[in-house]
């Protein structure tokens, strides 16, 4: 399904930075565009000049500068169904792992051009979020036979598909998988640490299935752990308290923390979103920035991003 904004509502994309300023980059009330990813380069240059995101069931390049007008800019896929939000670069710089709605996962340059299935026909839907450092494997959540009252399960698959393997977490739902920058651990989200339906959770488990562990024990409803590419900070969500899954349209936060401790918010961005703010990873290059997605309806983002 592909998401639309409701009347009244604009679409804002934020960049912020790990000393707490927030700056507006593009608003539109025309599409909306969710979950940033940062580019190595916007030419392959290395330096970080565009953000990916997904809108409208396809794939669009924002140049961070301005350039293009300040407007974003189509990549011409083929070979793909309508995507969703769950996009992850390839290590290499020059191409993109995406899911679309038909639940597979797909590979293709961020040039454009055609796009290669990856995952097989295996009764489940994927989802994926990490891309391991050297560009092997990826994670992603499995839902069998599409079925979304089941939890979703953490799996792998090598980036050149194959048969996939599942990482056991726990009986909860999980979401979020993501690589260290080591590619150690599998930073997630999940509910198996929690008997209240929905009350997801920050943690982290090593790629071999050992020393699952909680991360931080919170009120709320956290979502969607993106460490740092130098691994000093991560960024996640915060969902309130009793919120079921990620949904569209809610008060949630940004949070920024240091990986040394979690439990300690540096920033924190309040705003109107959830579904399609922070979904994959957005940080610059340099882990210096990263970028999210507002939602307003009506006034623009809290002017407090700014401070």
């Amino acid at each position: 399904m592909i998401r639309t904004l409701q009347p009244g509502q604009r679409c804002e994309v934020w960049i912020a930075s790990v000393t707490g300023q927030a700056e507006l980059l593009y608003s539109t009330d025309r599409v909306l565009f969710e979950a940033p990813n940062w580019t190595l380069s916007s030419k392959g240059s290395g330096d970080g000049g565009a953000l990916v995101l997904n809108g409208d069931g396809k794939l669009w390049m924002l140049d961070v500068t301005g350039g293009h007008g300040g407007e974003p800019v189509e990549v011409p896929l083929s070979g793909v169904p309508d995507l969703n939000n769950d996009h992850v670069l390839d290590p290499d710089g020059k191409g993109i792992f995406v899911s679309a709605n038909d639940g597979h996962i797909y590979r293709a340059a961020l040039s454009g051009g055609p796009a290669t299935m990856i995952t097989e026909d295996d009764g489940s839907f994927h989802f994926l979020h990490g891309v391991s450092p050297d560009g092997a494997e990826l994670a992603f959540v499995g839902i069998a036979a599409g079925d979304f009252s089941q939890p979703g399960k953490l799996m792998t698959i090598a980036s050149d598909g194959g048969a996939a393997a599942r990482v056991d977490v726990g009986p909860g739902h999980c979401d979020g998988p993501e690589y260290s920058p080591d590619g150690t651990w599998l930073y997630l989200n999940t509910e198996s640490f929690s008997s209240v339906p929905g009350h997801a959770q920050l943690a982290r488990i090593q790629i071999d299935g050992s020393g699952f562990e909680q991360l931080l024990e919170s009120e709320t409803v956290d979502w969607f752990p993106h460490p740092s590419p130098d691994g000093r900070y991560a960024t996640y969500i915060q969902f309130p308290s009793g919120t079921e899954g990620h949904p569209a349209d809610l008060p949630v936060a940004v949070v920024l923390v240091s990986t040394e401790d979690w439990t300690t918010p540096l920033h924190t961005w309040p705003l109107f979103g959830g579904q399609g703010t922070l979904n994959v990873n957005s940080w610059s290059p340099d882990s210096g920035r990263f970028a999210f997605v507002a939602y307003p309806r009506g006034d623009s983002f809290h002017d407090s991003a700014k401070d």
